[in-house]
């Protein structure tokens, strides 16, 4: 072989390897965690802030690895074509073509994108320096490429660059968490604590208060003395106080603070005047959502809120313990009113409680039971009813059974719910 011959070959697989190197970086730079990035760019390294920066010009970015690839392809191509076509006559391009098109897949594609695709945050870190002046360096051509590609699409209608759809984020974070895969428990929890956290603008106060039905209120007229043993045998340190009716509430009172004023009347706490020592009652409207009510909470120092209707009446309240609650799960301490709520039977169905919230359930089980129209499980047996029902009817809903164990007057008690899964073997068995 004469030195053009060596010359050539040389620049055949430099060229090669450089194909490798922008396929691979190509892959690592669009499958690198855009979190990790930032997290060690947080941390101080260097080289992660500059893929971050070219994060930010990803268009830019893609079109210079691209251009790169192509330039070096094509000129290893022309290399072997005419290298081939001195050795073979023109059967060289029919070679060059085979061998070339073998090359080209193995090592400058498959190899470094596969390698790549499976290190890509260190692959990122390594190139992303060299690849910056790059981009820079390739930016004015890859700018007028770009022009010319969003003027043939809009030709089309369709526009290039455009704004990604507004909750697109939120949508990836939501894929995240559902990829922390696992049924141990700890995993679980963890899962339905992060969900909690991206649904707390989507759930109104309505949905995880203490109803009416459910909370402890204290007529502000009776003797103080029969208001301070209400207070003493609740297991809550605020109870509203109502005058004349209980939509009318006219103040909170706190326990401690009724502790202050029965300590300085010891001898008669008679004189004690409730109403002074209640706190003004906060009302809020029930389509509130709870990350506004967090934050409202937080802004007002204030753990306690009332919440109603459109018509203004009393319909529960809600507590700073309920919305971390909707978060963490349930919070229980020693003076604490634990409902069963929900039990579980050996033929794999659940005795509901009526009051029990759909979306209690559907965080445990990690069911998909809608709660659009309803917030308690007896709600969406009415709902799917369009009746109040009697005792022993069953309801068919998305594959769950439901049936009404009992009921006390108006209000559903008691349901069985079967899921889908132990329903089928129910009915196979």
């Amino acid at each position: 072989m004469d030195i053009d011959t060596l010359v050539t070959i040389g620049g055949i697989f430099i060229l090669l390897v450089l194909s490798g190197i922008f396929s691979g970086s190509e892959t690592a730079l669009t499958a690198a965690s855009q979190a990790r990035m930032h997290l060690l760019q947080q941390q101080g390294d260097r080289r992660a802030g500059i893929v971050t920066g070219l994060f930010s010009q990803r268009e830019r970015m893609i079109g210079a690895i691209l251009l790169g690839n192509n330039l070096v392809n094509i000129l290893a191509s022309a290399l072997a074509t005419s290298l081939l076509i001195d050795f073979f006559g023109n059967r060289g391009v029919i070679y060059a073509t085979a061998v070339m098109t073998l090359l080209v897949l193995v090592f400058g594609e498959v190899l470094p994108k596969t390698y790549a695709f499976y290190n890509a945050d260190r692959v990122a870190l390594k190139v992303a320096p060299a690849f910056r002046y790059i981009v820079a360096l390739l930016s004015p051509i890859t700018e007028s490429i770009n022009f010319v590609i969003r003027g043939t699409m809009r030709l089309v209608g369709v526009r290039i660059g455009a704004k990604a759809e507004e909750g697109h984020a939120e949508e990836a974070l939501r894929g995240a968490i559902e990829l922390h895969a696992g049924e141990e428990p700890d995993t679980h929890q963890e899962r339905v604590m992060l969900r909690s956290i991206l649904d707390l603008a989507d759930v109104n106060v309505s949905e995880v208060m203490h109803h009416r039905q459910d909370i402890v209120m204290v007529d502000v007229d009776l003797p103080p003395g029969e208001i301070i043993d209400q207070v003493v045998q609740s297991p809550y340190t605020r109870i509203p106080l109502w005058r004349g009716h209980t939509d009318n509430i006219v103040g909170v009172l706190h326990a401690k603070a009724l502790l202050r004023q029965v300590r300085a009347h010891t001898g008669d706490p008679e004189k004690i005047d409730i109403e002074s020592e209640a706190a003004t009652p906060w009302f809020i409207p029930e389509s509130t959502s709870l990350l506004d009510q967090l934050q409202a909470f937080r802004q007002r120092r204030e753990h306690f809120a009332l919440v109603v209707d459109e018509y203004g009446s009393l319909m529960g309240v809600v507590t700073l313990e309920d919305i971390l609650e909707e978060i963490v799960g349930d919070i229980s301490d020693e003076h604490d009113v634990v409902p069963v709520g929900v039990r579980a039977q050996s033929d794999g169905s659940f005795l509901v409680e009526g009051r029990v919230t759909i979306r209690d359930l559907n965080r445990r089980f990690e069911w998909r039971l809608p709660d659009d129209d309803a917030a308690t499980i007896a709600g969406l047996v009415i709902q799917v009813g369009r009746v109040i029902p009697y005792e022993g009817q069953i309801f068919m809903l998305e594959g769950f059974r439901f049936e009404v164990i009992s009921r006390l007057r108006n209000r559903l008690a008691l349901i069985r719910i079967t899921p889908p899964a132990a329903a089928t073997k129910a009915g196979s068995s």
